[in-house]
C-alpha cells in the first residue's frame, strides 16, 4: 500500500471509534442534553484560561478555543477584533498551548486556528501539540475537504479529531462525504458569509441542521451568528447542539471577565435545557 493509502486507512479506520470529543459528546446527548460550546480566544486578556474555566461552570459541554492568526478569512469583525487584541499581546500559537496545558476544563478543548499554522510546523507536530496541552479536536476552516485527508490521518493518529464544516451551499455528495469523515462532531455553518452576532436567526440554519442530521448520527453543532439563548433554541429544534461565538467574545470585548462570560453561558445553558 503507498504511503497516501495507508493514511487514508488510518483515517477510516479511527473513525470507527469515536475519541474523547467524539465520547463526551453522545453522551451528553444520550442524557438528552442540548450542546453547548462556547469559542474563547486564547491569549485574549490575561485571565483568558479563568475565561475557559468560568464557561465550563456555567455549563459548557465542549470549548472552542481560537489560536489567533493574522488573517482569519472566516472569521467577522468581532473575532478579528479579539485576534488583534491577542496578538498585540504577544501571543504565540506555543504560549496559547502552554497555558491550556496547564487548564484542567473538565470537557473537551477544541483548537481553531488556520492551516497556514499546521503547516508551519508540520501536520503530525502540530497535532501532536495540540494532544500534549490536551486539546481533543481541532477545526481549519480554511484547509480544503479535498486537500485534509494527510492532515486528518496525522491527528488521528495523534489522537485528535478533526471537525469539518458544511455550509448551506454543500451539494448532497460533499455534505454526505464531509458528515462521514468529520469526527467529535459536524460544524453546521447556519448562513453564507463570516462569523458575527445576529439579530435574527438565519431560516438556512434548521436547513442545514435537518439535512446534517439526515445523513450522519454525528452529533450536528451550528454555528455562525447564534447570539442569544431564544436563537439557540430555535435551532436545536432540529440540532444537537450551538457553537457560540461572536456575542460571548463581545461581552469579553467590552470588558466583561470571567463572572460576565459565566453568566452569559448560564443564560444559553439555561434556555436550552428549559427547551
Amino acid at each position: 500500500m503507498t504511503a497516501a493509502g495507508t493514511a487514508i486507512g488510518a483515517v477510516a479506520e479511527a473513525r470507527t471509534v469515536p475519541g474523547a470529543l467524539g465520547v463526551a459528546l453522545r453522551a451528553r446527548r444520550a442524557e438528552g442534553a442540548k450542546l453547548l460550546v462556547p469559542y474563547v480566544t486564547g491569549g485574549l486578556s490575561d485571565d483568558w484560561t479563568d475565561v475557559v474555566a468560568a464557561v465550563v461552570a456555567g455549563g459548557a459541554d465542549a470549548v472552542e478555543v481560537g489560536i489567533p492568526f493574522s488573517d482569519p478569512v472566516m472569521d467577522g469583525p468581532t473575532i478579528q477584533e479579539a485576534s488583534v487584541r491577542a496578538l498585540d499581546r504577544g501571543t504565540t500559537p506555543a504560549s496559547v498551548l502552554a497555558e491550556l496545558a496547564r487548564v484542567d476544563a473538565g470537557v473537551p478543548l477544541v483548537a481553531m486556528t488556520y492551516y497556514n499554522l499546521a503547516f508551519r510546523m508540520g501536520d503530525l507536530r502540530f497535532a501532536r501539540s495540540l494532544a500534549a496541552a490536551g486539546v481533543a479536536g481541532a477545526i481549519l476552516p480554511d484547509l480544503p475537504l479535498e486537500e485534509s485527508l494527510a492532515w486528518e490521518a496525522q491527528a488521528a493518529e495523534a489522537g485528535v479529531e478533526t471537525v469539518l464544516l458544511a455550509a448551506p451551499v454543500t451539494p448532497p455528495d460533499r455534505l454526505a462525504t464531509i458528515a462521514r469523515r468529520s469526527r467529535g462532531f459536524v460544524y453546521g455553518v447556519s448562513r453564507m458569509g463570516i462569523t458575527g452576532e445576529r439579530a435574527s436567526l438565519a431560516a438556512s440554519a434548521a436547513v442545514m441542521a435537518r439535512r446534517l442530521k439526515a445523513v450522519t448520527d454525528t452529533p450536528v453543532l451550528i454555528g455562525f451568528g447564534i447570539s442569544t439563548p431564544a436563537q439557540a433554541v430555535e435551532v436545536c429544534a432540529e440540532a444537537d447542539g450551538v457553537v457560540v461565538a461572536s456575542a460571548l467574545l463581545r461581552e469579553l470585548l467590552d470588558g466583561g471577565g470571567p463572572q460576565a462570560a459565566a453568566e452569559f453561558v448560564g443564560r444559553m445553558r439555561a434556555a436550552l435545557d428549559a427547551g
